[in-house]
């Protein structure tokens, strides 16, 4: 008889997570690809939506491995909320390729690009920290990024303010008002996710330190 390889589902969380925040990283990537060279933007939008029905798979696929273990490697509530905020950071960031797309934005600005560079950044560090739920040894390196991703998040703040203050400054037309308001915060809500990820994985590094 075969005997089929067992994974512990212990591992499998640490293995759904570890894909879903690589998923993050691709998604912002291809965010900030889109805006530095501003062509191909309905395949780069296309792909873009596929990395983010593939965060929906990847979270149902945990909620329903919490419902089917019996012992989860830490607390259930962190796990939901770890997966649910991890997919809301790539749903923003799909919000902001979608909105551009249907809003035929001509070009992107420069505070867009520094945004899509902050969401980039942030999405490394978020990979990063998740990696280290898998060894406790690894806490410390997760608190460590927790306050480079906190620090983002209020460059980010800073860009956004700036951002909105040129355009209301700038900008007469008021429709193109509306739709560059409504991308810079898909941008900066893509920042706050990725600080809510790093709250929950600071929770639970304290917890398990």
């Amino acid at each position: 008889m075969v005997r089929l390889p067992f994974v512990p589902k212990e591992h499998k969380f640490f293995d759904l997570f570890e894909e879903s925040a690589q998923n993050i990283v691709k998604a912002a990537e291809v965010l900030k690809e889109m805006m530095d060279d501003w062509q191909f933007i309905d395949s780069r939008v296309a792909e873009i939506t596929e990395m983010e029905h593939r965060g929906d798979t990847i979270t149902h696929q945990i909620i329903s491995l919490v419902h089917q273990t019996f012992v989860t490697p830490f607390d259930r509530e962190d796990i939901a909320l770890l997966a649910h905020t991890m997919d809301d950071v790539i749903d923003f960031i799909h919000s902001t390729a979608d909105a551009m797309f249907i809003y035929k934005i001509e070009s992107p600005t420069e505070r867009a690009k520094q945004l899509a560079d902050i969401i980039v950044r942030g999405a490394v560090e978020v990979e990063k920290a998740v990696r280290g739920l898998r060894r406790r040894k690894e806490l410390k390196r997760i608190m460590e990024g927790c306050v480079e991703i906190n620090r983002l998040e209020n460059m980010a703040d800073r860009v956004y303010r700036a951002a909105i203050a040129e355009l209301f400054e700038n900008t007469e037309d008021i429709a193109l008002v509306i739709k560059w308001r409504e991308i810079y915060e898909h941008m900066e809500s893509a920042t706050d996710r990725c600080e809510d990820v790093a709250d929950v994985l600071e929770g639970v590094a304290l917890k398990h330190a």
